[in-house]
Formats: C-alpha cells, structure tokens, sequence
C-alpha cells in the first residue's frame, strides 16, 4: 500500500488518512451533513507541529528569548518549508480530487502534511506523533545555525528595516500579461521615493516578494544584522 510505504508504519484506522488526503472539490460528507476532507485536520497538524517544534525549541536553545524562539518556530514551520516537506514525501499523489494535479498551487503540499501530522496524532496519540515529527522534520531539516540566517520573508523583513531607518517604501504593482497565457503581474519597489528593484510573477504576493528579494541583497550588508 502507497500510504503504509509513505509513512513507513502500519495506521491502524485509515479513515484518519483517507480524509487528510480527501480534496475539497470531492464535496464529500458524512452521515450528519458535516464536510469531509483535509482542512479540519490541516488545523489541528498545524498546533501539533507548533507544539512539537517549540518544545524542542525550548529545550535546544536555552539561552533564546521568546522573540528568539517565536522567530526560528516560524521558520521551521513557515509556508514555503512545509511545502517542501509535502514534495519530499509525495503526498501529493495521494491526494483525491476533482482538480487535476497541475492546477494546484504549491501550499498544496504544505496543506496535506499538515493534514497528515493531525491525522497521525488522531490514530496514533501524542507521543507517536511527536515522533513522527522528530524523525521527518527535526531531525533532517531543523538545523538551528542554518535556521539562524534563513528569511522567512523578504518583504516583511524589507519593510521591518525601512521603518526601524525610517524609510518611505512603496511596492507599485500593475498587471502586466503580455503575450502570457497565464496571467502576469509587474512590480516596481521605491525606497526613499528611489525605484531599487523591479520583478515580474503569476500572482501580485509572488512579484513583490521577489522584487523585495533582489532589494534585499542590494542592501544585504544593511539589512543581515536584523535576520
């Protein structure tokens, strides 16, 4: 079985799995008219990765604040990290929809492992969940050196510096398509009325996040003592 080889352990009720991996667009419901598929589940992985990565948190980094602590769990648990989990494990394969694979965004893979986590934590307890997550995500992926550096954000951490030097920013997005099929759209990103970085993506969030990527290594020396 696909699922058995994935997880690498036996479930011992499969319900748990097959709603974690049940899309939306199936429109599938149980006897009491309540919705079925992953979002529920997608919630209740979500607290049990927090829970899971701030207690090793808490206990790997005696010396970190709470704001120390609260940054480097987002990192860990950031959007574009539990993607990447997702893609590792292949879950998206896994996944029952109506949707065709292609038209999925990427915090598909991210929404599904999350889904997994709690469905684990519904079949399994506490304890066999927790490692569950030291074995896939701790211990493989949570570097605490590596993390230290890592940006979870450009933007966030773009704007965050231009408030602390008091600095006018501003992101001027417009639609700019072109001769794509799919549809494009353009930013231009001023900082002290200067325009320091332009970029181009399928989505307005994605656009300003790069541009905000390239304006972060032009001021990279400026801005590192923040990370």
């Amino acid at each position: 079985m696909q699922l058995t080889k994935t997880l690498e352990f036996k479930p011992k009720n499969i319900k748990y799995y097959k709603t974690a991996f049940t899309h939306r667009s199936m429109n599938l419901k149980d006897s009491k008219g309540n919705t079925i598929n992953y979002e529920r589940l997608e919630f209740l992985g979500d607290a049990m990765l927090s829970a899971v990565i701030a207690s090793h948190l808490y206990l790997e980094v005696p010396s970190g604040d709470e704001g120390y602590l609260t940054k480097m769990r987002s990192k860990i648990v950031s959007r574009e990290h539990l993607n990447e989990l997702g893609k590792d494990l292949n879950l998206i394969d896994l996944v029952e929809s109506k949707i065709p694979q292609g038209q999925f965004g990427d915090n598909i893979h991210g929404n599904i492992f999350e889904a997994l986590i709690g469905a684990i934590f519904l079949d399994k307890g506490y304890k066999f969940c927790e490692k569950f997550i030291y074995k896939r995500v701790i211990i493989p992926y949570v570097d605490i050196e590596t993390l230290e550096g890592k940006v979870i954000s450009y933007k966030s951490l773009l704007i965050e510096w231009c408030q602390k030097e008091k600095k006018t920013f501003g992101y001027n997005v417009y639609e700019d398509t072109g001769n794509d099929e799919v549809r494009h759209f353009s930013v231009k990103l001023s900082i002290d009325e200067k325009i320091v970085a332009k970029a181009r993506a399928t989505s307005k969030k994605k656009a300003e996040e790069k541009a905000s990527k390239r304006a972060f290594f032009a001021f990279q020396n400026k801005i590192s003592k923040m990370i």
